[in-house]
């Protein structure tokens, strides 16, 4: 029995004063805190047995796999199946307390927090994710492979392999930044999920989906 494990390693800090929900959004770079956070996941890999790197194709994830690709000497692939999730608030002035979201004029795009209603259907996330987590284990057979993702995709991926329902409090979703959920693979079986935060926990004030 072969054991394959798919690190998804969430992105840092993005530099964005103004709290944007930026999704996919071009232009959002890792803040100066994000690079640091950058290395230190990478630090948290080091001596692991990490064979196989892919990135979204978004600047911050490519940054942030940047330090581990130099520490490793792996080459990164890119794969858009782990892009952030489709949202109908991209480039909506979020902020703090989530004001948007109360403005009448939002409410109908609410209306189905199950689907959800707002964005891509978390079906279809955790469809795409776990394709691109099964493709990195095939490529990474008997050894480790990294997925640098975004949070919701990430967590969306976790409720799927641990058979929970996908609606739920964005707030209370463990995926910090530079978080790493680590899934276990015997042979082709999933057989359990871990969590690390190599760069401490996040504010859950922060804008989620980010």
């Amino acid at each position: 029995m072969t054991t394959t494990v798919v690190h998804l390693l969430r992105h840092g800090e993005v530099h964005n004063p103004l709290g944007v929900l930026y999704g996919r959004l071009p232009g959002y770079r890792l803040s100066a805190a994000g690079e640091a956070m950058a290395v230190a996941a990478a630090e948290w890999f080091r001596g692991r047995d990490v064979a196989h790197l892919v990135s979204s194709p978004l600047e911050r994830a490519r940054q942030t796999i940047g330090p581990l690709a130099e520490a490793t000497g792996l080459e990164v692939a890119v794969d858009e199946r782990i892009i952030e999730a489709g949202n109908a608030f991209e480039g909506t002035v979020v902020g703090r307390g989530g004001g948007v979201f109360r403005a009448p004029r939002n409410w109908w795009k609410l209306r189905n927090p199950v689907q959800p209603s707002w964005g891509e259907p978390y079906v279809e996330i955790a469809a795409r994710m776990i394709a691109a987590v099964e493709a990195a284990r095939d490529a990474a057979r008997g050894h480790e492979a990294v997925l640098v993702s975004h949070q919701l995709p990430i967590w969306t991926t976790r409720l799927h392999v641990e058979g929970r329902r996908f609606a739920h409090d964005p707030r209370r979703r463990e995926c910090s930044l530079a978080s790493v959920t680590s899934l276990t693979y015997e042979d082709d079986r999933f057989v359990g999920v871990s969590y690390a935060e190599p760069a401490g926990a996040t504010d859950p004030d922060a804008v989620p989906g980010a």
